[in-house]
């Protein structure tokens, strides 16, 4: 068993092998412009790219010229966010989110605010889902766009994002949603779930970092986004810049992987995740999961230890990689925003360990994760003046 034991999926995945190994050719001997029309270098590299662009469409139920390649999520998520507001500013100028999301929706959907947009922002219940009244109440005429992600990053629950899609397409707004976690883990439709704008990044799934898309509808009905970077027009003019070919040749791959790999590869990462839960709630008390159980990410599992501080449970078991919330706002001082939008407490919000279990978690790993947690967190426990 490899140590640290890595248990932290949700803020990156390595690159499967398989990817890698596609991946390799494209940095040197096929290393062409896939925007150079004028020769075969070119002419090679956009045969990839068209391939992974059809890859990626495929898992997402869309169309390959739906498929716009950006550096990751983020990127994804504020061309989504600015684009949209930006091209129906003569529809409207609202938008309406959730206190949960990922802070690469949040602090867009914030400087729109600051821009004059107005912004609502939806508690979740105590579950972690979006309480589908609040969100028709919250819808105005003027509103453009709704935002709510597929599967939360810290709790891994899933939003009913069907239900809200219908809502979003019975009153004429954008739905987008933030899928970076879901994506290649379960399954992700567009058009079954009414979604105009999909974020996805392609680290998330065993692909290579500094690769996204946005998924753009562009039928039945068309969204429209404004560019936000300018430079040559690639991408249907959505998002200018040379495409990193070898990255999106990785992406294309992985998509393809998760696409015959997922319902097995979910069924075993839930029962490991479910054995973690069972051995740590008995091997130590003080144990609450945060969010809801069902439905959830199969590899995601958020506890609070009663007691214990998360970063000084951590710091003090080096051996296990893990952490107490996300990976892009894990300097801040502060306890998750996400388990404070949700009521839990601030002890309880310092107490919590983020476990992300994914494709090469053993039941070895589970069962020493747990184990050395328990001691740890019960030597730590005792070390407490009373």
């Amino acid at each position: 068993m490899k140590k640290p034991v890595y248990l932290d999926y949700h803020a990156t995945t390595p690159v499967d092998p398989r990817v890698l190994e596609r991946m390799l050719p494209y940095f040197a001997e096929r290393f062409g412009n896939a925007a150079s029309r004028s020769h075969s270098y070119g002419w090679e590299a956009e045969k990839a790219v068209d391939l992974a662009r059809r890859r990626i469409a495929a898992l997402a139920g869309a169309a390959a010229r739906e498929i716009v390649f950006t550096s990751g999520a983020t990127e994804s998520n504020n061309l989504a966010l600015k684009g949209a507001m930006e091209a129906y500013a003569l529809k409207g100028c609202h938008l309406v989110t959730m206190a949960t999301e990922h802070k690469a929706v949040l602090d867009p959907a914030r400087r729109l605010e600051r821009q004059g947009r107005r912004l609502t922002v939806l508690a979740p219940q105590s579950d972690g889902l979006l309480n589908l009244d609040q969100l028709r109440a919250a819808i105005q005429p003027d509103t453009v766009l709704v935002s709510v992600m597929h599967a939360n990053n810290e709790i891994g629950v899933i939003q009913q994002v069907s239900a809200i899609g219908a809502i979003c397409r019975e009153r004429g707004v954008l739905f987008h949603c933030d899928a970076a976690q879901s994506f290649g883990k379960i399954p992700v439709d567009v058009e079954r779930d009414g979604i105009d704008l999909l974020s996805v990044s392609a680290h998330k799934l065993y692909g290579p970092k500094g690769v996204g898309v946005l998924y753009v509808r562009r039928r039945n009905p068309r969204a429209q986004v404004a560019a936000q970077m300018d430079g040559g027009g690639h991408e249907a003019g959505m998002r200018s810049g040379t495409l990193n070919v070898p990255a999106i040749v990785g992406f294309g791959e992985a998509c393809a992987i998760a696409g015959e790999e997922m319902a097995a590869e979910g069924a075993r990462v839930s029962a490991l995740r479910d054995r973690l839960r069972d051995r740590l709630q008995a091997a130590l008390q003080g144990v609450t999961v945060n969010g809801a159980m069902a439905p959830r990410l199969p590899g995601n599992l958020n506890v609070s230890v009663a007691g214990v501080d998360g970063d000084a449970l951590l710091m003090a078991a080096p051996d296990l990689a893990l952490s107490t919330g996300s990976a892009c706002s894990s300097a801040a001082v502060e306890p998750s925003h996400v388990l404070r939008a949700l009521g839990v407490g601030e002890e309880r919000a310092r107490g919590a360990l983020r476990f992300g279990l994914g494709r090469w978690t053993t039941e070895e790993e589970v069962d020493y994760a747990a184990a050395r947690l328990a001691e740890t967190a019960s030597r730590l426990r005792a070390l407490r003046p009373h």
